[in-house]
């Protein structure tokens, strides 16, 4: 094995980073919007929901696509993509015909059996793992609690169930490793506007460290990943991303990364914690709320974020509209429109006046949300430009032009350095601007 501090092409290394582990260093500088190494899948999924609109093999979203002639599940570009994809989807396929409407794998199950397959067909190292192979995967079995281990442990029983007829698995301690190395270093794949579309596991992605205030940004050209600069990064720099939605205050972010990630995060926006006040931004009253007041308020945000998480399970969308309405009314007699939490609500409330096609409803959420938007995330943050798109889109559905337009310039000016002016989502909308 090379060591740590070994030069890799394109002006990285991957070497010891202090109180992190491995990590990714830049030995020349790299300007904003500069890409600094892209990275094939070494194995990727495409969500169900996305099948028949996203090619199962590139990802690629066009009309048209070919069925597979045998499961009439997966769809494909052209014989081409589907004899690419061939090895993979073939796990799958015999299994989805025997099952039929029973085949319901989660995406996590999927992505582990199809790690298994290349493993076994590419024991040697792939494009993917230049700097970091699979297999050393942190896994962090040391840190799983009992829940988590039960959850990993159903997850093997559906592998079994479902992909036992295909392939040979390993024992069930190897199992447990792999598992929890996916979810620890899993990646899903969205869209322009967020959409989720798939999970992927990008080796040489997963080397980099996560930091609250990054310095590049990951985005996704079909099922390869593509690394830029939002920060000029200096030779000897550190190349940090972030693993997780940097709207939420210090407390509840690290609270994300201890239960995903097992890590508290030391970056210079979670030692200051000067964000935070502008984000818990209390409303100005005559009288003003205690201490405890918010503290109780805050708990009943957070309470109510998870509820709705469940909810989404089992309400119908007017039920849903309904707890974001009553919870926004709650909140907003402590909490100002441009706190984290009630933006949290109105993003979700949005969403669903999607789901129903209520454009004026969910424009008139989209409205509220930007400008605080643009406050708390950092510069070049695909949430706001996913926000300016979906307004910019929402404008245009109510035909009014001229704010569409505006609205997604903004959303081109951000993405043009988070995608690359080259990317196809950006060729899009440019295209759509046209045409209205």
């Amino acid at each position: 094995m090379r060591s740590e501090a070994a030069p890799q092409p394109g002006g990285l290394e991957r070497f010891a980073s202090p109180g992190k582990g491995r990590g990714l260093r830049a030995r020349r500088r790299y300007a904003v919007g500069e890409l600094l190494f892209d990275c094939p899948a070494y194995t990727a999924v495409l969500a169900v929901g996305e099948r028949g609109s996203h090619c199962d093999g590139c990802f690629a979203r066009k009309e048209g696509l070919s069925k597979c002639g045998r499961c009439k599940q997966a769809f494909y570009c052209d014989v081409e993509c589907q004899k690419e994809d061939w090895p993979m989807h073939k796990l799958e396929c015999s299994a989805m015909c025997a099952f039929g409407q029973n085949w319901n794998p989660s995406e996590t199950v999927r992505l582990t059996a199809r790690i298994l397959a290349k493993q076994k067909t590419h024991p040697e190292k792939t494009q993917s793992e230049k700097l970091l192979a699979v297999k050393e995967f942190e896994s962090h079995l040391d840190k799983l609690d009992n829940e988590k281990r039960e959850l990993i442990q159903n997850d093997i029983a559906a592998l079994h169930h479902f992909y036992s007829k295909h392939m040979e698995f390993p024992d069930n301690a190897a199992l447990v490793v792999l598992f929890a190395q996916v979810n620890c270093n899993g990646f899903t794949i969205e869209d322009e506007e967020l959409s989720h579309l798939g999970s992927a596991i990008f080796p040489d992605v997963a080397l980099m460290n996560h930091s609250c205030c990054p310095n590049v940004i990951v985005t996704y050209k079909g099922t390869l990943a593509e690394v830029r600069a939002v920060r000029e990064i200096e030779p000897g720099e550190e190349v940090f991303t972030s693993y997780i939605d940097l709207l939420y205050p210090t407390e509840d972010r690290n609270e994300r990364l201890k239960d995903s990630y097992f890590f508290s995060c030391d970056c210079r926006e979670c030692t200051t914690k000067e964000k935070d006040e502008e984000k818990l931004k209390i409303r100005k009253l005559n009288d003003p709320p205690s201490a405890e007041t918010v503290r109780d308020m805050i708990k009943y945000a957070r309470n109510v974020i998870e509820g709705f998480r469940r909810a989404k399970h089992y309400k119908s969308p007017s039920e849903l509209l309904e707890i974001c309405e009553l919870s926004l009314d709650k909140m907003g007699a402590v909490f100002e429109d441009s706190n984290v939490y009630m933006l949290h609500m109105m993003y979700q409330a949005m969403g669903v006046c999607l789901y129903m096609q209520d454009w004026e409803g969910a424009l008139r959420y989209g409205q509220k949300i930007i400008r605080p938007y643009s406050q708390h995330y950092p510069a070049y943050s695909l949430n706001v430009a996913s926000m300016w798109l979906k307004l910019g889109r929402l404008h245009m559905a109510l035909e009014n032009r001229p704010a569409g337009v505006k609205a997604l310039k903004r959303a081109i000016a951000i993405m043009e350095v988070a995608h690359g002016k080259d990317h196809p989502y950006i060729s899009e909308i440019k295209k759509e601007l046209e045409d209205h």
